[in-house]
């Protein structure tokens, strides 16, 4: 039996150990574009490689992914965060959980979580094609004919794409499997870039650079659907951050530009809210009003806000009238800025990809071309930032890789 895999990132090379593994008298044939292996895993995490997340119940795991968490189901169950963790370091990888539940290696160095394939794929009947590229992609009567750049060709009997999406395409993620999918039958969906960073019009924004809170609400005020709460940080160009890559990804297919609201001070209600600044009126009369603010926010965003809002920073308290203070309420919590494009640089994954209901989500096996399989980003699956793209590909890849086998075995 003669295993094809075509895109050697997470996906493509924990497929490809699944069935050394599970196989070891298989022949693997593996195909990379790229000179080196998984270039895209070494730099997630900046550099650090986000293997997986902390995270271990599988219905919290599953709400991560604004596409693809029901597709999903069978193969987090099947090979879960914590199997993840757990294979890593039974493959001599130490890993460590911080405490934003982020899954990194020791040694905090990517290039370790690649090492480990490396020595699986040492194995006598797995062969590398590295540097090279595929051209098309043939069915025959019960093989795959493979052609390479070269003009050479490779017969498998099994096909497994796991290309990636279009995103960071100096990595090589450059949407080559779409196309070979399309060629075998499928169809893709409408795809976009997800979680990248805001571009914000307002230019005030250049003066909040590096400033960063642990908790903002955001919100598209268009859809109120949106939302999502967690740090974020101002840059010369917008806000970034990992509560803006998951609205990012939340609003992926939507049209620019964008009203989004912040809630700078998310643990309270705007009743609650209203209260404290009631108390702290009482309690410092004669205290200006921007000093006031500076209990929930840094000077700098206060200063921002009184500028954009027209408000009466230099006024004391005693004369903030209850009209105002609701307008000051309204502000903290519901603080809009136009968004009129994505950052460049920032676009990790892609939504979309290859349609979902053309395959089988509990063997990643092709439901319109026998003998082909899919996993990692070439499907229209995306998550959160946070190790759940990573976690998708080592599932899927892992799936993928335990349904290959010889019916006559």
């Amino acid at each position: 039996m003669t295993i094809g895999i075509i895109g050697l990132g997470a996906a493509g090379m924990m497929a490809a150990a699944t069935v050394q593994e599970l196989h070891p008298d298989y022949q693997i044939i593996l195909i990379e574009k790229n000179a080196v292996m998984g270039q895209k895993v070494q730099i997630s995490g900046g550099g650090r490689c986000n293997v997986t997340t902390g995270i271990r119940d599988i219905k919290n795991v599953l709400t991560h992914y604004p596409r693809g968490n029901k597709f999903l189901n069978t193969a987090m169950y099947h090979f879960s965060p914590e199997q993840v963790y757990n294979w890593f370091e039974a493959h001599g990888l130490p890993l460590t959980t911080e405490s934003d539940m982020r899954v990194f290696p020791q040694s905090n160095d990517g290039k370790a979580v690649i090492n480990v394939f490396e020595k699986l794929f040492q194995h006598k009947n797995i062969t590398r094609y590295l540097s090279t590229s595929v051209t098309g992609i043939k069915k025959t009567a019960d093989q795959f004919a493979i052609t390479l750049k070269s003009g050479e060709i490779i017969n498998t009997d099994k096909l497994i794409i796991t290309t990636g999406g279009q995103a960071y395409r100096h990595t090589g993620s450059t949407g080559d499997g779409y196309g070979f999918a399309e060629s075998l039958g499928h169809h893709i969906t409408p795809l976009a870039a997800s979680l990248n960073s805001f571009v914000i019009k307002q230019p005030w924004i250049r003066d909040l650079a590096g400033v960063s809170f642990s908790q903002v609400g955001l919100s598209i005020s268009q859809q109120s659907k949106f939302h999502f709460t967690g740090p974020i940080v101002f840059t010369h160009q917008g806000i970034s951050g990992p509560a803006v890559f998951a609205l990012s990804s939340q609003v992926a297919f939507l049209s620019y530009p964008l009203s989004v609201l912040l809630d700078f001070i998310p643990a309270l209600t705007a009743i609650q809210l209203l209260e404290q600044l009631n108390t702290l009126i009482i309690e410092h009369p004669k205290q200006q009003l921007s000093t006031t603010l500076h209990y929930w926010l840094p000077k700098s965003v206060v200063t921002t806000i009184i500028t954009a809002q027209n408000l009466p920073g230099d006024k004391p308290n005693n004369e903030i009238s209850k009209t105002l203070r609701n307008i000051i309420v309204n502000c903290l919590k519901k603080f809009t800025v136009s968004v009129v494009g994505k950052g460049s640089g920032d676009e990790f994954v892609t939504a979309g990809g290859i349609e979902l209901t053309e395959v089988n989500p509990r063997t990643m096996e092709s439901k319109i071309c026998p003998g082909l399989w899919f996993a990692g980003e070439i499907l229209n699956i995306d998550g959160y930032t946070g190790g759940f793209n990573l976690q998708a590909a080592w599932a899927t890849g892992h799936l993928a890789g335990s349904n290959i086998h010889d019916i006559n075995q």
